[in-house]
């Protein structure tokens, strides 16, 4: 007779789920305090509501996303019998906590400095992401063969080389003594590859370093420039569910030309983050990974939260520190928790963001790299061409802050000094469609597909006729054709459209060739 065989166990906690902890958990914590300096220290909300509504509500979506990945670990764990599986790592999307907080809650609180206005307005933009990423996430697949990968890793690139390294580097200079500590240690660990005292992981080592070379230096008489970020304000900050999302829907309308590709990134990104699952020996649904990620960002919108969620880049990293599913499981309840019970808000208003953002270097230096490295030699120029609207919509941000502090009225300039603003505000409005649709000309012209680059003169011409690209307003609203305040950009693209069929009918292949 045969013994009966014991119930398969999945021992969910390893040693190596303590790096990986540190190392998601620290991003995570990054990437919200990155948002509230962004929103309290740029723009000037009200810390009050930052921290009590926007923070927890983002963070809660981390909470739900980070349960339900560690539960996908679970059920492939007893589906397979093996001890080794290790979660998918997620969190706070990078290059969307800079698009939204810079593209839409920042932008909506200048129209008329009304705080509850603009964060009904945040939670409107990423509700409408969440009920789009779920839609994709059933043709995730289509969409990641209809977009050129090195054209939208060329828009993410800009966005990481002109808004996460540049404003991150402020702060680090703003506050060098702990800041160039912190990043110091991220490049000689991360970078290269040099190993840290007692497997002290990266992140928390540039924390710990740059945090104790600040308080050295302010010990010895150093006195740094006051913070801008405000206080968290203690006690609790549950993020409730609510409806409170309707009242910005009118007005989150004008931001979908942002939102929508940042959301379609992920959700490809979220298929790539799978097969690399895979090709480390953990074989997800792809559908499962991306429906999460979808439900998450939802669940972070009802509660409050402004910035969506995203499987991260690097399974196999953690999978390499011996990670499973409690690295996930420990990550999600210390944000979400901690940021409702305050824990998260305390430690952002006692970390100086100097020692925070060296890892959102890393971050835009690994986005930048990664699109060099995956896209063909002969089609580098395009992600050189992908970066100038990013540029666009930094120089905007940086002026029109200068503008407000200088109290000028815009109204009051030369004629000349209006039209250069106005065509500054026309190129960065839209600029991640406005990347990948350059990116996207440059690379057909090069391989001589000039069939398919009319095309998109094409496209480029039909979104700038209702704002969805180019809007010229500096809240970057839509609006219908026949209100176009002028249309000079949209012939310009027709002609470009046209130059290029003239041109390809030379080719005896023109109509032919795909």
């Amino acid at each position: 007779m045969n013994p009966i065989a014991s119930p398969f166990r999945y021992r969910w906690f390893a040693r190596g789920d303590l790096n990986g902890f540190f190392a998601l958990s620290m991003d995570n914590l990054a990437l919200l305090a990155g948002m509230s300096g962004i929103l309290v220290g740029v723009f000037h909300l009200p810390a009050d509501i930052v921290f009590r509504q926007m923070v927890p509500g983002t963070a809660f979506g981390v909470l739900i996303g980070d349960l339900l990945y560690s539960w996908l670990a679970f059920r492939l764990a007893r589906r397979e019998g093996r001890q080794d599986v290790c979660a998918m790592p997620l969190g706070i999307d990078t290059p969307s906590m800079f698009a939204l907080s810079f593209g839409v809650v920042g932008p909506a609180y200048l129209l008329n400095h009304d705080a509850h206005q603009a964060w009904v307005v945040g939670m409107a933009v990423l509700f409408i992401m969440g009920v789009a990423k779920i839609i994709a996430a059933f043709f995730g697949d289509a969409l990641r063969r209809a977009l050129p990968r090195t054209a939208l890793l060329g828009a993410l690139s800009a966005a990481a080389i002109a808004l996460i390294m540049f404003f991150s580097f402020t702060k680090i200079l703003a506050e060098p003594i702990g800041g160039l500590v912190a990043l110091g240690v991220i490049m000689l660990v991360l970078v290269g590859g040099v190993r840290l005292p007692w497997r002290i992981p990266a992140v928390a080592g540039s924390v710990l370093a740059g945090f104790a070379a600040y308080h050295l230096a302010i010990w010895i008489g150093y006195q740094p420039l006051p913070s801008q970020g405000g206080l968290a304000l203690p006690g609790l900050m549950l993020p409730v569910p609510s409806l409170a999302f309707i009242e910005g829907l009118e007005l989150a309308w004008h931001y979908i030309p942002l939102a929508i590709p940042v959301a379609v990134a992920t959700v490809i990104g979220g298929i790539d983050n799978t097969e690399s699952a895979a090709a480390a020996g953990d074989v997800y649904a792809t559908r499962s990974i991306l429906l999460v990620e979808g439900i998450a960002t939802l669940v972070a919108a009802l509660c409050g939260g402004v910035i969506q969620n995203t499987p991260y880049i690097g399974h196999p990293a953690y999978k390499e520190m011996g990670s499973r599913a409690a690295y996930t499981l420990a990550t999600g309840l210390f944000i979400g928790i901690g940021a409702a019970t305050g824990l998260i808000g305390a430690l952002i208003s006692a970390l100086p963001e100097s020692v925070v953002v060296p890892i959102l270097v890393f971050v835009g230096m690994e986005m930048s790299a990664q699109s060099v490295l995956t896209t063909q030699p002969q089609h580098v120029k395009a992600l050189g061409l992908g970066l100038v609207p990013a540029l666009a919509y930094l120089i905007n941000i940086e002026l029109n802050g200068l503008i407000g502090a200088a109290h000028i009225e815009v109204a009051t300039l030369d004629a000349y000094t209006r039209h250069s603003l106005q065509v500054l505000t026309m190129l960065g409005n839209g600029f991640i469609i406005t990347s990948m649709l350059w990116a996207t000309w440059l690379i057909w012209v090069i391989d001589q597909r000039l069939r398919q680059a009319a095309m998109i003169c094409g496209i480029a011409a039909a979104m700038t006729l209702v704002g969805l690209i180019h809007s010229p307003y500096a809240d970057g609203r839509i609006f219908f054709p026949w209100q176009a305040p002028q249309y000079s950009l949209v012939i310009g693209y027709l002609l470009l459209g046209g130059l290029c069929i003239l041109l390809g009918l030379k080719r005896p292949d023109f109509l032919q060739k795909s």
